[in-house]
């Protein structure tokens, strides 16, 4: 009982939030679109005033890892991790993590693939529904083909650079 209920809160949630806040501002009055668009404009300024910060954190990270320090701190921790039943090779991730959840993924080489592969493809199928549908498309030719083409020599590349280069 407990389980459908919570099945059919997170399946109607999302389409909910999606549709109801634009009607609810709609009837209010609001320009809900402009709005949109007004905060759109202020999340990008905001990332632009954050980029240094990023950097300086990336840079601490990426000095700490090459330095062998994270290798010592791991050894280190290495019995007690094992009192506790921690593996110690997921204590890196552990720590990273909470500073930077996408660069974690550069502490393995398969995390490096998948880092590499996530930014070099596309969620093709989301991407040519919304953009199609945007404009009314009906007939999409040789687009799924291609984007598809686009993502298996994306992941190609990823693995064959990321095994070249680390």
């Amino acid at each position: 009982m407990i389980r459908a209920t919570i099945d059919a809160i997170s399946l109607w949630a999302f389409p909910v939030l999606l549709v109801g806040i634009p009607l609810i501002g709609m009837i209010r009055g609001v320009k809900v679109y402009d709005t949109f668009i007004e905060g759109a404009k202020e999340g990008f300024n905001i990332a632009v005033r954050i980029i240094p910060f990023l950097v300086g954190i990336l840079v601490a990270i990426g000095m700490f890892r090459a330095s062998g320090a994270m290798d010592l701190l791991t050894n280190a921790l290495r019995p007690a991790l094992a009192v506790v039943h921690f593996p110690p090779e997921v204590f890196p991730l552990a720590v990273l993590r909470p500073m930077s959840g996408s660069g974690s993924l550069a502490l393995s080489i398969l995390g490096r693939m998948a880092g590499c592969l996530y930014g070099s493809s596309e969620t093709t199928f989301y991407v040519l529904a919304v953009y199609f549908g945007a404009v009314g498309v009906k007939r999409t030719r040789h687009a799924v083909a291609a984007a598809l083409m686009g993502d298996v020599v994306a992941a190609l590349v990823a693995v064959a650079l990321c095994s070249w280069l680390f």
